[in-house]
């Protein structure tokens, strides 16, 4: 461990405060990610109350994903030269707005701009809130807030479902939907005030104006636009010409990296791509790609299987999910603490338990085809979401360890990019299993879900091959 990378010792006030800023960033971080996952329940509402066509419903989905994808390196970048405290405070005030404007809505256009703002809003807040705690915290004694971190990221994802069918359940099926954008507003308006007297100004040093490289943020904003549109609007544009905008994207992010290698030479550059020469970076950003492809992907079709398939109400749809979210919760929170004892390990045994979990998921559904599907798949789903609790946090952890404070918001941004591109990807491909299963004549919802999630499985086992591959390197490394 290096000099700069030892914890130095802190009083006891300024502990206390360190924290409350890390608790008023992940409050931030776990409203901004429940909003990826919430809607989906309210989508039956939103379509009855304002008579949104299929193109509308997608754009409401799947445009948050795409503009929270879009902002993410370049608010990281902001965040980094400009101060932290500015760029959490102004995303988060955009994000309320947006979300009071969301409810508000009186037609699908207007709620489909008010996502695509809100999306970028929670695009500038995420990479401010990992650029925190590396700002904040050295060495191993990250590992705790990055396992509260990925507790965080684990249960929004998944408790997403059951908050949304609360609401809907409190509001009513006609109205019911709109309180899944107004509960954002009070936490929202606290989260501002209180960001704003505990978050650390930008350190003197910082007082400058740097400049933020607007072509590398233009080759970069193009290329995932371009990545991204054929993945979130898989369902609706049915030409295939659509999957030539990925490799167009793939060239334009060629021509950001070598742009940014040039830029590099003179100027502080958009993303540091000498970030890539730590393995622990490049590998840890690629498990985390490949895992929210699989992982990101299984709540939008077990939601879809239960509610249209089985004819649940959005209530018991997100309770039946709860059983995951608890699982990775209470397994973050203990992979943060022994990260730094196990390793890259910890996460090869975390992915394996995913593996299992969700392998014993269609498994129980064969041998019990009518039992309740919730209480059958609960005890599967307990243990994926334990398996998800150990490869969130730690890698995360381990996958930023060496990125130098001054640019913890770019590498953060770049990972979370990664994994928008990856949620974004691994939706469109199990997606198009599950509804291409429906279209044949016996339209089983069940047979769907099970083909779809086995893709699901087999997409997380490359993250595991992955990790597998880091870990007997580093064994054969120490071993010569």
């Amino acid at each position: 461990m290096s000099a700069a990378q030892t914890p130095q010792p802190v009083d006891a006030a300024e502990n206390r405060r360190r924290w409350q800023a890390v608790g008023v960033g992940l409050v931030a971080a776990f409203m901004t990610l429940l909003d990826v996952s919430i809607v989906n329940v309210a989508v039956p509402s939103i379509d009855r109350a304002l008579h949104a066509s299929p193109s509308d419903l997608q754009w409401i989905l799947s445009g948050y994903a795409l503009t929270f994808g879009l902002a993410l390196v370049p608010a990281g970048r902001f965040g980094d030269a400009r101060g932290r405290r500015n760029a959490f405070v102004f995303g988060i005030a955009l994000f309320t707005v947006t979300s009071a404007l969301a409810g508000l809505a009186p037609s699908p256009t207007w709620l489909v701009i008010a996502r695509l703002l809100q999306g970028a809003a929670a695009g500038i807040v995420n990479p401010q809130v990992i650029g925190l705690i590396q700002q904040l915290f050295r060495g191993p004694e990250r590992a705790r807030p990055f396992g509260l971190l990925g507790a965080t990221i684990g249960i929004s994802t998944a408790v997403g479902p059951l908050l949304g069918g609360l609401l809907i359940a409190i509001g009513g099926e006609e109205q019911g939907w709109r309180w899944v954008f107004f509960v954002n507003v009070p936490v929202g308006i606290i989260a501002v005030i209180l960001g704003w007297r505990l978050l650390p100004a930008r350190p003197a040093g910082q007082r400058g104006w740097h400049r933020l490289d607007p072509v590398g943020i233009l080759l970069l904003g193009v290329g995932v636009v371009l990545v991204l549109l054929p993945l979130v609007q898989e369902q609706q544009w049915q030409t295939p010409w659509k999957w030539a905008f990925i490799p167009a994207g793939l060239a334009v992010l060629v021509a950001f990296g070598l742009w940014e290698r040039r830029y590099a030479r003179h100027y502080q550059p958009l993303f540091d791509l000498r970030l890539f020469s730590f393995q622990s970076y490049t590998l840890g950003s690629l498990i985390a790609l490949i895992y929210f492809g699989g992982f990101t992907a299984i709540f939008f079709i077990f939601t879809l299987y239960l509610q249209n398939g089985l004819g649940y109400s959005a209530l018991i749809s997100g309770m039946a999910i709860t059983p995951f979210a608890l699982g990775s919760a209470a397994a973050s929170a203990l992979g943060g603490r022994i990260v730094n004892r196990f390793g890259r390990p910890l996460v090869g045994l975390g992915l394996l338990a995913v593996v299992i979990g969700l392998t014993a998921t269609v498994v129980a559904l064969r041998l019990a085809p009518d039992a309740p599907a919730p209480w059958v798949t609960a005890g599967p789903l307990l243990i994926a979401g334990i398996g998800s609790g150990l490869v969130i946090a730690p890698n995360q952890t381990l996958t930023l360890a060496e990125v130098p404070v001054a640019q913890a918001g770019s590498g953060a941004g770049m990972l979370q990019t990664g994994q928008r591109i990856g949620a974004a990807a691994g939706i469109a491909a199990v997606g198009s299993v599950f509804f291409s299963s429906l279209t044949g004549s016996r339209g089983n919802w069940t047979a769907a879900f099970e083909r779809s999630l086995m893709l699901a499985t087999g997409i997380i086992v490359l993250a595991l091959i992955a990790a597998l591959i880091d870990i007997f390197r580093t064994h054969n490394h120490r071993n010569t």
